[in-house]
């Protein structure tokens, strides 16, 4: 009996001990892909701060009012939402994080009287608002096997043709962004229309020569500071995922070494007494035979 119980204990510590070596595994990967994905953010975030200053002192030179990209809505009566969330799982509360925040986000927009449309970036999130009966216009899987920029572009040019033409009224981004290397927080930003912001305090107006004039050029720079708003959210979220399943690798990792150790010490309390008990037989034959 005693016997049976060592092999059960010894197979338990080999069975979790190939489950930590999986988790192990995949804590480097995303390691790999988070170093990769935090180079590429940091790579797209000089262009998409050089667009919104020159989109800032432009729009400082015109009435933005007049521009599409620009205007409010008197009433909100529709609301898309672009939610990115990922293809796969393992990553801790990442999914479940966007999933309770664009729920609660929607639920006071609905209390409102406002109508809701979701565009679903990711599997997991396609899926979880596609089983719980929201309006998903749009949903992109398998979308970060090969993040490219014409993905983006394609999201980018659906929310725009819906705003101008106005099928909705304003169109924001949910999605994560890493803090730090192990901690994520959510966001939620406004993508159209485009708020205004205020140019450069420093700069001098009378120093800058727009060419072609500042309402073209204003018509020009307005799509493309929408594609790398959305981009930047897409690599952002991408980094954050990475994050999450990294820290959720460590700990399965660290938890998986706690059940070994547990399940090593139980192990050895259990042969100590098979031991004691042959010893006390033995012992016990040797006495009767006196």
């Amino acid at each position: 009996m005693i016997v049976a119980t060592l092999r059960d204990i010894r197979r338990r510590i080999n069975s979790v001990a190939k489950t930590q070596q999986i988790t192990k595994a995949m804590k480097m990967v995303a390691a790999a892909k988070l170093r990769r994905a935090q180079e590429r953010v940091e790579k797209a975030r000089p262009y998409a701060e050089g667009i919104a200053d020159v989109l800032a002192r432009v729009a400082a030179n015109v009435d933005v009012e007049l521009n599409p990209f620009f205007q409010e809505r008197e009433t909100i009566r529709r609301v898309t939402y672009i939610v990115v969330s990922a293809d796969r799982g393992f990553c801790g509360g990442f999914n479940s994080n966007i999933f309770k925040e664009t729920q609660h986000v929607i639920a006071r927009d609905q209390a409102d009287g406002i109508e809701v449309d979701i565009i679903a970036v990711g599997k997991k999130g396609a899926d979880h608002f596609s089983r719980r009966k929201y309006p998903v216009s749009g949903a992109y899987k398998e979308f970060f096997k090969n993040l490219r920029f014409e993905d983006a572009l394609e999201i980018s040019k659906l929310v725009q043709s819906t705003f101008l033409n106005l099928e909705t009224d304003a169109v924001k981004l949910i999605f994560s962004s890493a803090k730090s290397a192990i901690q994520t927080e959510i966001q939620v930003k406004q993508c159209l229309p485009i708020q205004q912001a205020d140019a450069n305090e420093n700069t001098n107006e009378s120093e800058y020569l727009f060419e072609p004039g500042p309402v073209d050029m204003l018509n020009h720079l307005c799509p493309s500071a929408v594609n790398i708003q959305i981009w930047q959210a897409l690599l952002e979220s991408y980094a954050a995922e990475e994050s999450a399943r990294m820290v959720a690798m460590e700990s399965a990792t660290d938890a998986a070494q706690d059940m070994i150790d547990s399940l090593t010490l139980h192990y050895n309390k259990a042969r100590q007494a098979a031991i004691t008990s042959e010893i006390s037989e033995i012992v016990g034959g040797a006495e009767a035979l006196k």
